[in-house]
């Protein structure tokens, strides 16, 4: 994570993106094309730990709302991934509403987290961990709050503010929920270094494979 804890993997896109979006707002439709191909693995990987398989139908159904939605939009290309999480996010409800069920946990793609800098602390050894299957299999284990957290922060790239408004949720709360979720993911992976050899054995990192993401602490 980059100074003041923010996240650094997405930075260097938001000037490419936010010229994107600039120009998808004049009616360049290639420029928009541009726009999901940057937001959209992230975006996809968020939605894929909140409603598992249904998550490709959730996505198309927020890039319909925000094709319809853009000319809206102000901001730049940081404020244009949070504004498409929180729409994401709100669809991603909707689902969940109508299915009457918990959000699902199912396995996000290698592809959705971007490459992420070396580690330089306990907590970017969590992240930058997290392009493997194994820490993506230990964030559906956390709970709730903190998985989400985490999911916002490092797989959409979004920072604590940010993050915040798109859960509804004090900068502070998502920032202690992050913090605790990743120190938490460190641990994890530590213990799983050293007990590798049993885990080759057949013996998990965690009793079981969470079907939802856990409660909130």
């Amino acid at each position: 994570m980059g100074q003041g804890g923010e996240p650094r993997r997405a930075h260097a896109y938001d000037g490419e993106l936010g010229a994107a979006v600039a120009r998808a707002q004049a009616g360049d439709e290639a420029a928009f094309a541009v726009a999901y191909r940057i937001v959209q693995p992230g975006l996809l990987g968020y939605l894929r730990g909140i409603v598992g398989e249904e998550a490709e139908d959730v996505a198309s159904d927020a890039w319909l709302e925000i094709a319809r939605d853009l000319g809206r939009f102000r901001g730049d290309g940081a404020g244009f991934r949070g504004w498409t999480a929180t729409i994401a996010r709100h669809r991603a409800l909707d689902h969940l509403r109508r299915l009457r069920v918990r959000p699902r946990s199912a396995a996000l793609e290698q592809d959705a987290v971007l490459d992420l800098p070396g580690p330089h602390s306990t907590h970017d050894l969590a992240l930058e961990s997290l392009s493997t299957a194994q820490a993506l299999e230990l964030v559906r284990g956390l709970p709730r709050d903190q998985a989400e957290a985490v999911l916002l922060r490092v797989v959409i790239g979004l920072d604590g503010p940010a993050a915040a408004r798109v859960l509804g949720k004090r900068p502070g709360a998502v920032r202690t929920a992050a913090h605790r979720g990743l120190k938490r993911l460190a641990g994890q992976l530590g213990a799983a270094g050293e007990g590798g050899a049993r885990e080759r054995g057949g013996e998990g990192v965690t009793d079981g494979a969470p079907g939802t993401l856990g409660e909130s602490t």
